[in-house]
C-alpha cells in the first residue's frame, strides 16, 4: 500500500513548482532526499519555520530566491577531483582529440570553476588549449562569477597539488597560480578560450556541437527521467564518436541511452558516443 506524501513533501513540491513558474528554474526532477536536506538548511539560515513560509518569501522577494538558489545548487567540487579520471583522459581521450584541427569542449554544471581550470591545465600540457573552445555552463550566476574570477582558497592548494600530481601533471602546479586577493589567482591565459554561460540541463536545449563533454557529480542529484533527458542532450551535442566523462558515482547502464555510449574507461566513467 502506497503511503500518502508527508506535509513537508507536499510543501516541497509546491515550492519547486513555484520556483519554476516564477523564475523558470526547474528543480522538479531533482532527487527528493538531497533536495529536502538543502531546503531544510536554507530554512535554518533564512529563519523560516516551514517550507511554506520559505515559499512565501521566495515568491515575493527575488533576493530570497537568489539566497535559496545557493542552497539548491551547493557546489561540491575540487581541482583534479578523482585524479584517475584525468589520468584516463590523458591516456584514452587526448590521443583522439589531438587528431582534430580545433576542439569544442563542454563542461556542464561547471559550478565555481575547479573542473574548468583543471581541464584547461591538462589541455595546455597536452598542447591543445590554444585550439580549444571551452563552454563552461551552470544555472547558478554566483558560481559562474566565481569561476570567471578564478580565485580559489589558498588552503586548498596542498590538496589540489596532490590531485594534480596523481592525475599525471607534468609541471609544478604552483606555476599556474599566484597568491592574490587573499587566495590563489589562476593564470588568466587558462580561460582565454572559455565561454562562461548560464545553461540549465533541465530546461535548455543543446548547447553546441562538441568533441568532449565533462559533466561530473551533477546527475547524481537528478531522478531517472531527468538523467535520460540530460544524456539525450549530450548524445545530440557530441560529434560522431565524441567523448563523455561522468562522475565517479554516476552511470549510464540503466538509462535509455546505455546502448548509445560505449565505455572507454569504465571505472573512471569515460565513454564514447556510438552511432549518429
Amino acid at each position: 500500500m502506497k503511503h500518502p506524501p508527508s506535509d513537508i513533501d507536499i510543501e516541497l513540491r509546491m515550492l519547486v513548482e513555484a520556483v519554476y513558474l516564477k523564475y523558470n528554474y526547474d528543480f522538479r526532477d531533482y532527487t527528493g532526499a538531497s533536495q529536502k536536506r538543502r531546503v531544510q538548511a536554507a530554512m535554518r539560515v533564512m529563519e523560516c519555520e516551514t517550507v511554506s513560509a520559505l515559499q512565501a518569501r521566495v515568491m515575493h522577494e527575488p533576493a530570497a530566491f537568489a539566497q535559496l538558489l545557493q542552497f539548491l545548487t551547493i557546489p561540491v567540487t575540487e581541482m583534479f577531483r578523482d585524479p584517475e579520471y584525468y589520468l584516463a583522459l590523458r591516456q584514452h581521450v587526448i590521443p583522439f582529440l589531438k587528431t582534430y584541427p580545433s576542439l569544442k569542449i563542454w563542461v556542464a554544471g561547471c559550478s565555481t570553476g575547479e573542473e574548468v581550470y583543471s581541464l584547461a591545465i591538462l589541455l595546455k600540457e597536452e598542447g591543445l588549449l590554444e585550439r580549444s573552445l571551452i563552454y563552461a555552463t551552470d544555472i547558478n550566476p554566483e558560481s559562474l562569477e566565481a569561476a570567471r574570477r578564478g580565485v580559489m582558497p589558498l588552503e586548498r592548494m596542498r590538496l589540489y597539488t596532490e590531485n594534480y600530481q596523481k592525475s599525471g601533471g607534468t609541471q609544478a602546479f604552483s606555476d599556474y597560480y599566484t597568491a592574490a586577493y587573499g587566495g590563489a589567482l589562476f593564470e588568466r591565459g587558462l580561460v582565454e578560450n572559455v565561454t562562461f554561460a548560464d545553461h540549465s540541463l533541465a530546461t535548455d536545449s543543446v548547447f553546441a556541437e562538441t568533441h568532449f563533454i565533462s559533466c561530473r557529480n551533477v546527475m547524481i542529484y537528478f531522478n531517472r527521467r531527468l538523467q535520460n533527458r540530460v544524456l539525450g542532450l549530450f548524445h545530440e551535442s557530441l560529434v560522431h564518436r565524441g567523448f563523455l566523462g561522468l562522475g565517479s558515482k554516476e552511470s549510464i547502464d540503466f538509462s535509455s541511452y546505455a546502448q548509445r555510449f560505449e565505455p572507454l574507461a569504465r571505472r573512471e566513467r569515460v565513454f564514447r558516443k556510438v552511432g549518429p
